[in-house]
């Protein structure tokens, strides 16, 4: 018998069958953040920056990064996503991110939150690589994720 989840009979990849699972709330968080200068943190708190308001473009780019994950990733499952909570914080050496996200269903929403971060963070980036050449993403990881019978 195969043990490998995402590999059929024959050795090759495939998409698993969730259709006998129980459908169950699903929640994960992420969190990533992305190192810059403190120029270009004061930038981003004056909203100085040519490209707009990054907080904000960032924001809504993780959102939808998160709602085109399996878009994105060949494997995953397209869910029907209830809530996506995105949260950006400037701090002392950069911006840090926490993505959540909800769903009832019967897969988890893990790479929904990672690919949420992950593009979040590339905007950012994407917005300020005209002033820092240095910036530095990463410590992208997830923080939880749990599921409740319904």
């Amino acid at each position: 018998m195969n043990n490998l989840t995402h590999i059929d009979n024959n050795g090759k990849a495939t998409m698993v069958d969730v259709s006998t699972k129980n459908p169950q709330k699903r929640v994960a968080t992420a969190s990533g953040e992305i190192e810059l200068a403190p120029k270009t943190i004061e930038l981003i708190k004056e909203n100085a920056l040519k490209k707009g308001d990054v907080i904000s473009v960032a924001r809504i780019a993780g959102i939808q990064g998160a709602k085109s994950t399996s878009q994105l990733i060949p494997l995953c499952h397209p869910l029907l996503i209830t809530k996506i909570g995105m949260e950006l914080e400037i701090t002392t050496t950069g911006v840090s991110v926490e993505c959540t996200v909800s769903c009832i269903g019967q897969t988890g929403v893990e790479m929904e939150a990672l690919t949420g971060i992950s593009v979040a963070l590339l905007t950012v980036y994407d917005m300020c690589k005209a002033v820092d050449k240095e910036m530095k993403i990463g410590a992208i990881t997830l923080k939880s994720k749990t599921k409740t019978d319904i």
